[in-house]
């Protein structure tokens, strides 16, 4: 007889039905197990064993064939040892096979027979429902599996207990979802001392959703203001949290079953290496841009990342998913971010101070801002210049508009643009594309002659000019208004990056522009 029970595969966040079937027949005592496993799948093996010895129970003196189907899909990961354990049990009729085949199993056996969390339960659940099966997992995670809906949920602290629970001796009751308590108090953007128009483009970008790069010395605070971004944006629509949250599943990092509500923030650190960024390694795990996705990726101190990495965000930028290719298949993960970046003007930093600036000046700025390439940031619509803060202004009692206040026009405009939205990918003006775009972000007959004049002036790519026309619609729904105008064309074409050696000035002057805060020239 061959027992069989139900596990899962994981290619990105896609979930592969795997079957674990098990064999017990006669010869000398073996336990092999089959089908592609990993090194980690191949170990299960001795995790069940001690687990069953642990609960008094003995491995039949008979072979054990635990097969793997489909047999050429790769096993990965320690999920395995649950089902595994179950169908041996199955197989042991110490567990009814009718009501084993009605879940999928997922869960990490420790020496004592205890359940240990692994990663993917919440995709995994997921999975389930679309079976119209039960899921069981470890205990600590059985909140996680919740949110999956309606769904039979067995989340026991052990095996023995998964055993009682079926022979009767015990109930396990279903865990309830819950949702991941907030990282702490939402910093607030009044501690922000002057940077006017490095405020104003943070509230433009938070919006809109667009991409902004500040460049400024040390000190500026364009890590203060980045790190004041979070609060301005909304909640995580209920589609979104769990989109988000089964990207933070498969790479393990909801071990407290909660799902996550609140936007991510990731800030890698600018040694980290192409996969780190963009997902990849032995098992092709998402990266910091998947991990970030429907939230923000900070990069500080932009240049300073490899070359390759930063060419790497090039893609899933455009495209908001991520492609990993292997010899043996293709991961995808969503990767739709927000991207925030940050850098100085010059590698010293100190450009525009001719008393600290180095005697490489203004060479420096060019090498340093030749680190990154066109096409890297024809992708970011607002470039802003975060000049030194006064040193009165920081003693001046002043007090900028907080967080609160900022947040309400973002959200004001945030619901303008969901009420326009035909479609889930134009929920912001970001991501406008197509017939929707020319229809809702076109701007009056003014706003058109300035856009062609600064499109020939400036010689805009098809890109550039795309994402002005989406600033600019996000500055008139800042505004209020139902039209794009050229004050709002005016104010776009200020944030765009002109001069490729790093100069903060801008052509808005030569298409007779306005600009609320003109950054100082450099080199």
């Amino acid at each position: 007889m061959v027992a069989r029970v139900h596990t899962v595969a994981f290619s990105g966040i896609e979930v592969l039905g795997v079957q674990v079937q098990v064999s017990l027949t006669g010869g000398l005592p073996a336990f092999t197990i089959v089908g592609l496993p990993d090194k980690a799948v191949g170990e299960s093996r001795e995790r069940v064993r001690a687990a069953l010895t642990a609960i008094g129970l003995a491995l039949p003196p008979k072979r054990i064939i635990v097969n793997l189907a489909p047999a050429d899909l790769q096993k990965e990961g320690s999920h395995y040892d649950l089902p595994v354990a179950c169908g041996l049990l199955t197989a042991m009729g110490v567990l009814p096979m009718e009501e084993m085949d009605g879940f999928v199993i997922l869960g990490e056996l420790g020496l004592d027979g205890s359940l240990a969390p692994v990663a993917g339960v919440l995709p995994a659940a997921l999975s389930a429902v679309r079976a119209d099966k039960g899921l069981i997992c470890p205990g600590p995670q059985g909140g996680e599996a919740a949110w999956a809906g309606d769904v039979s949920v067995l989340a026991p602290g052990g095996l023995l207990e998964l055993i009682n629970h079926f022979k009767g001796s015990q109930t396990l009751d279903r865990p309830r979802p819950e949702a991941r308590a907030d990282d702490g108090p939402t910093l607030d953007l009044a501690d922000v001392k002057g940077q006017e128009s490095a405020r104003r483009a943070l509230e433009v970008a938070a919006a809109g959703g667009h991409n902004l790069l500040m460049t400024g010395p040390p000190g500026a605070g364009k890590s203060m203001l980045a790190a004041r971004l979070p609060g301005l944006l909304p909640p995580l629509a209920p589609d979104e949290a769990l989109e988000v949250s089964m990207i933070h599943s498969v790479a393990g990092h909801l071990a407290e079953g909660r799902l996550i509500t609140r936007r991510p923030f990731r800030d890698p650190h600018h040694s980290a290496s192409m996969p780190a960024l963009v997902g990849g390694g032995l098992r092709a795990r998402p990266g910091e841009i998947s991990l970030a996705h429907n939230g923000v990726l900070f990069l500080d101190e932009l240049p300073e990342f490899s070359r390759p990495a930063l060419e790497a965000l090039r893609q899933p930028l455009e495209t908001g998913r991520v492609s990993i290719a292997r010899a043996n298949g293709h991961v995808t993960y969503p990767a739709r971010v927000q991207l925030v970046a940050a850098m100085n003007p010059c590698k010293c930093g100190y450009l525009d101070d001719p008393a600290l600036a180095c005697n490489k000046a203004p060479g420096c700025a060019m090498e340093y801002r030749n680190r990154l390439s066109g096409p890297l940031l024809d992708r970011i619509d607002l470039h802003v210049t975060v000049p030194p803060v006064d040193p009165f202004a920081m003693e001046a009692g002043t007090t900028a508009e907080p967080t609160a206040t900022v947040s309400a026009r973002v959200r004001a405009a945030r619901e303008a643009q969901l009420e326009r939205a035909d479609g889930p990918g134009a929920r912001i003006n970001a991501r406008l594309e197509g017939e929707s775009l020319e229809r809702i972000a076109t701007p009056d007959a003014p706003g058109r002659q300035l856009m062609a004049d600064a499109a020939e002036r400036l010689r805009l790519s098809a890109r550039a000019y795309h994402r002005l026309l989406r600033v600019a619609r996000t500055l008139a729904d800042l505004d209020g208004r139902d039209g794009v105008g050229r004050v709002h064309v005016a104010e776009a074409l200020s944030y765009r990056q002109v001069n490729p050696a790093g100069a903060g000035s801008t052509a808005v002057e030569e298409t007779g522009g306005h600009r609320r805060g003109r950054g100082r020239r450099r080199g």
